[in-house]
């Protein structure tokens, strides 16, 4: 049974597109219904973590935001955060699900005992992950991977129940 979700962010939780003003102020556009599946996730007693290549404030204020418990921005070696946090939540690897679109979610991926793409993540990605969603990264991939998730571990009720 999965307990631990881990997230990559641009390319899965975002579009990948990066937005500048003129200021050099970043901003990004999340999908409210991959939200609300993370807290739900979240509320159900299970453990999110965002692993990112990237530093971003706004990363950070949308983890709060949804109560996501481990944050690990500017990571070049996701492989080796993904173990420390195994190790730390005393978990199997095969409690695991990451969803990554990219090379630098490789071998994270390859890791998990559930792994994931977005329909638009990479060539080399979607040949080594076990389910390439129908959703594209920032449109609903995530919410999706969770979706099924739920349904493989028979906790569609629990899930519903959070909210209803």
């Amino acid at each position: 049974m999965i307990k631990l979700l881990v997230l990559d962010v641009d390319g899965c939780l975002t579009d990948g597109s990066l937005f500048y003003s003129a200021e050099w102020i970043e901003s990004k556009a999340f999908n409210v219904k991959d939200g609300l599946g993370i807290a739900t996730w979240i509320k159900m007693g299970n453990h999110v973590a965002i692993i990112t290549g990237r530093k971003s404030k706004i990363v950070q204020k949308r983890a709060e935001e949804l109560g996501v418990q481990h944050l690990y921005q500017g990571i070049n070696d996701k492989q080796s955060v993904l173990k420390e946090i195994v190790e730390k939540l005393d978990i199997d690897f095969d409690e695991v699900a990451v969803i990554g679109d990219d090379l630098n979610d490789f071998n994270m991926l390859r890791l998990a005992g559930k792994s994931f793409t977005p329909n638009n993540g990479v060539s080399e990605i979607k040949e080594i992950v076990d389910t390439v969603l129908k959703k594209n990264g920032g449109e609903g991939a995530v919410r999706e991977m969770i979706d099924l998730i739920v349904d493989d571990n028979s906790q569609r009720d629990l899930f519903l129940s959070v909210w209803i």
